[in-house]
């Protein structure tokens, strides 16, 4: 009887470990897309604050440091929009990030306007183009882009092209650009500042009787110093071998003083599955030394990572293998495993671990793809995967990537399903 129960104990123990963990999960979710850290970006140094966060992290679940220190810093140029923002359209005061958002890439400008229209289909036209851009010298283009349709692969090419030019190019002396469109606002960063501003905004108003525009922004290109953070497990049998988990930690921050972009998905919830396993494995330390990194600067350029594996504390040859987890909120289709058709075996090795256990609806394969911070590291022959959550949410790059609507609903799954498939490299 005594051996039925020791068994038994011991399964309600690791489930009520993993009960607790799915509230750590959310705590992490929850601070690191929290106002205080402001986004986790340059504007008011919410990346630092979540740096300092991580670390503090590390420190309590007992992770070592590599040469004293979980810092690992380093420096990007980033264009950033500090001050408060203002776009009216003939007096009407838009709202950022709702309303519209402003082109990364984007200069500063004060000041109110005449508006010049255009469609996006003119841009085929030359004469028009330059006969619009004639008349628009120091006004405001604005562009709609809600009709361009063309169907035309060449065609698209030259109109993009063109756009662009007019956009990004100083030779192009129109004061800003405003585009109007149907899609969704997907906010970036950019290491690079344009000569003028460049707003989107969303199909909303009626343009055609549009006359003035005023515009208020202040853009700063600044050198940041930022940092990744990084921890280890001492292996049990062969510490100088080495597993890896991944997780980036920046995201957009502010756009202007007030408009948050808080990331719960993108990447707080990679951060909070990187914890959770460094939690678990500091309980039940493994074979090989296991490294938690949580990367800085990945949405401006992969660079945190690109700096790792060109300044890396420990050897890249002796990496058995690194899962990168970007995007791990979701989950009610799976997951996708890009370098999946790259690492057939340990593919082949989370999938049957997945279907015997029934953890999560499917495990996806996918190719490489140059897209997170694994990237650097394939560059470099480690192998490795990227892994991300399929369904639920559409929120990305925008401000209702929030905690409040993040489900996790299969959060604890996907941390068991890692767990099996890290303790499984003999």
């Amino acid at each position: 009887m005594k051996k039925q129960l020791i068994p038994l104990l011991f399964f309600l123990c690791v489930f009520n470990a993993f009960a607790q963990n799915i509230e750590y999960a959310k705590e992490v979710v929850q601070t690191l897309a929290s106002p205080e850290f402001k986004g986790r970006g340059y504007v008011d140094d919410g990346n630092k604050i979540a740096a300092r966060y991580i670390a503090k992290q590390f420190k309590s679940i007992g992770l070592q440091p590599f040469n004293k220190s979980y810092h690992q810093k380093f420096k990007v140029d980033v264009n950033t929009f500090p001050a408060e923002m203002l776009l009216e359209l003939d007096g009407q005061a838009l709202i950022p990030g709702e309303d519209y958002i402003i082109d990364p890439l984007s200069g500063s400008l004060k000041g109110a306007f005449e508006l010049i229209h255009i469609k996006k289909e003119d841009l085929l036209n030359i004469d028009k183009v330059k006969s619009t851009l004639a008349k628009a010298e120091g006004k405001v283009l604005l562009v709609d882009e809600t009709s361009f349709n063309i169907e035309n692969k060449e065609q698209q090419q030259q109109a993009n092209e063109l756009f662009n030019f007019i956009k990004y190019s100083p030779k192009i002396s129109v004061a800003a650009v405003i585009v109007y469109t149907n899609s969704k606002l997907t906010w970036s960063t950019a290491t690079l500042q344009a000569s003028k501003p460049i707003f989107i905004v969303k199909k909303q108003l009626a343009l055609e009787n549009l006359q003035q525009v005023t515009i208020n922004i202040n853009a700063e290109l600044i050198n940041y110093q930022t940092q990744n953070i990084i921890g280890y497990i001492k292996g049990s049998e062969e510490p100088d071998s080495f597993l890896v988990a991944t997780a980036h930690y920046d995201h957009l921050g502010l756009m202007g003083a007030e408009t948050l972009f808080p990331g719960a998905n993108d990447n707080a919830s990679g951060v909070a599955m990187l914890l959770n396993l460094a939690k678990h494995f500091k309980q039940a330390p493994p074979k090989y030394s296991m490294v938690f990194m949580a990367l800085g600067a990945e949405e401006i350029g992969i660079v945190g990572a690109k700096h790792f594996v060109d300044n890396p504390l420990f050897d890249l040859g002796r990496i058995k293998f690194l899962v990168n987890f970007d995007l791990a909120g979701t989950g009610v289709d799976g997951i996708k495993v890009v370098n999946g058709s790259v690492h057939k075996q340990q593919f082949k090795q989370l999938v049957q671990f997945n279907t015997q256990k029934n953890y999560l609806h499917s495990v996806q394969e996918r190719g490489p793809a140059c897209n997170s911070d694994h990237c650097p590291f394939h560059q470099k022959a480690v192998p490795c995967f990227y892994l991300y959550t399929l369904g639920g949410i559409k929120a990305y790059h925008d401000i209702y990537d929030r905690h409040e609507t993040l489900p996790l609903n299969e959060f604890e799954d996907y941390c068991r399903l890692m767990i099996d498939f890290y303790n499984s490299f003999e």
